[in-house]
């Protein structure tokens, strides 16, 4: 029997955040005999017995009334009700009593969902719900690893989330749009998370989906959609899961768990070494699978015996080339980020980024659209891109050339980035200071008109910086779904975020 539970809808933060003191004064329960009392600035004044008579009294022998004191008239301001106070990361602190609440108006979407045990890693499946989907209730399904509290306690979960409808706001007008009138009437409903596991001995650092070219069906039944997990105890296993997909959507198929439960693969080269890194590559009908250790070397799908060697320390995070399939990048905590090429003889890279950060180069992200641009997060909170049409090849000169753009907006280490499917200058970042940012470098700043919005403490908010979320705690990962345009999906320590922003 499946399982179905309600996803609970969380106090996810965005920015602006009013900050709520959580000391502050609570209405009073109210009995059945008792009224509620509002509060009304401009309240109507009744008067009593007593002061009807004074005035009575007050009038003059002509009849007409004479005020004691004269009042004078009451003229209207012009003036705006104060702003909302702002939470600005990084200059703000949250008191012991304060909480963030999160501006409902700038969400499309925005849902959450807690978990059993904590995903360091996920990704999204495709679905043949079509792509560059509008239209809500939206349905999602990713497929993650756990951390569970001991070894064989982990799993590899396959979920489906239905239900996630638009984030309900003050003042729409459900007669705006004839599309939404069907959805208007069912926005109290609560979102679905149904799941299918299999078990998975060791947690799961990385795990990744095999990738569909755009605008493809999801393969039958019959054929394999494959997974594949780096797993704590130095093996990286490879799954089937498209059984899995298939039991959620109908209703008593019976999965083979001699299919499902077995790895079709695994990769046992890295011995007990654990590792992060790894990424599909769709080489016309076959995979290619790249996986790095933190022994620093990484390993081909399938399993090439030589291993790629010039790093110094461990591999963070793997990119295949968008338009080479022979190519690769590696980022390390060596601080480097380099490019390889599988046709090189001697394994070694055929490119360098000599101290691209100031520390542990984290992760990764080659830009789909354009080919040339990668964007880089380091584990001192900085975020830089990259054109890699002027990276030289390593053991040159000079093999540091200058970012095209870069960031330092997040004070902790980034965690996750990745570039938005289709539009090339969009990406998105997440950081261990809980928040995740939306970043365009579309956008150019104008000193006259927008420049950077003072933020306090001699820091701007970058001109290119256009939405932060938070709202989750610890954040390890976010992935763009492919087919939900704008839509982001992250997880953290507290379980998934699934949203979509008016900004992007």
């Amino acid at each position: 029997m499946s399982k179905r539970s309600a996803t609970e809808v969380l106090d996810a933060e965005t920015q602006p955040f009013p900050k709520a003191s959580g000391s502050g004064s609570k209405r009073q329960n109210v009995t059945q005999d008792d009224m509620g009392e509002f509060e009304d600035d401009w309240e109507d004044e009744v008067e009593s017995d007593e002061e009807v008579v004074n005035a009575e009294a007050a009038e003059d022998e002509d009849g007409m009334e004479v005020d004691d004191e004269v009042m004078p008239a009451i003229e209207e301001s012009d003036e705006q009700p104060p702003a909302p106070e702002f939470f600005i990361p990084g200059r703000d602190t949250l008191g012991p009593d304060e909480t963030l609440e999160p501006d409902e108006s700038v969400y499309i979407m925005r849902h959450s969902m807690k978990v059993t045990w904590p995903c360091l890693s996920f990704d999204v499946l495709r679905d043949n719900l079509g792509d560059q989907r509008q239209r809500y209730p939206a349905t999602s399904y990713l497929v993650a690893g756990t951390q569970a509290d001991t070894p064989k306690n982990n799993e590899v979960v396959v979920y489906k989330l239905s239900s996630l409808h638009r984030t309900q706001k003050d003042g729409d007008n459900s007669d705006s749009e004839d599309e939404n009138d069907e959805e208007d009437e069912n926005l109290d409903e609560d979102p679905i998370v149904e799941y299918r596991s299999i078990p998975h001995l060791g947690g799961v650092n990385r795990i990744r989906a095999q990738p569909l070219p755009p605008s493809s069906q999801l393969p039958p039944v019959s054929q394999p959609y494959h997974v594949a997990s780096w797993a704590e105890t130095g093996k990286v296993h490879i799954w089937d899961v498209r059984p899995l997909i298939e039991s959620l959507d109908v209703p008593g198929f019976s999965v083979d768990k001699s299919r499902t439960h077995t790895a079709v693969y695994t990769v046992n080269n890295h011995g007990r070494a654990e590792g992060f890194a790894m990424d599909w590559a769709l080489t016309g009908t076959s995979l290619r699978l790249v996986t790095g250790d933190i022994h620093s070397s990484p390993s081909g799908f399938s399993t090439a015996a030589q291993a790629f060697t010039s790093h110094t320390s461990s591999v963070e995070d793997l990119q295949w080339s968008p338009t080479d399939l022979t190519v690769f990048a590696s980022c390390s905590a060596d601080q480097s980020v380099r490019l390889w090429d599988i046709r090189s003889k001697g394994r070694q890279s055929v490119g360098l980024i000599d101290s691209a950060h100031e520390s542990d180069v984290n992760v990764i992200s080659w830009n789909k659209s354009t080919g040339y641009l990668l964007v880089s997060g380091g584990d001192e909170g900085g975020i830089k891109v990259w054109d890699l049409r002027q990276i030289k090849k390593a053991g040159t000169q000079d093999p540091n050339p200058s970012p095209v753009a870069s960031f330092e907006w997040h004070k902790a280490p980034i965690t996750s980035i990745e570039w938005h499917p289709t539009d090339d200058s969009v990406f998105a970042a997440s950081g261990a200071d809980d928040q995740v940012t939306m970043w365009d470098l579309g956008v150019e700043e104008d000193e006259d008109e927008m420049g950077g919005v003072e933020s306090g403490n001699g820091r701007d908010w970058p001109a290119q910086l256009m939405f932060s979320h938070q709202g989750q705690s610890d954040i390890k990962e976010l992935h763009w779904h492919p087919q939900i345009p704008g839509a982001i999906v992250s997880t953290a320590a507290d379980g998934f975020n699934i949203f979509k922003t008016i900004s992007i």
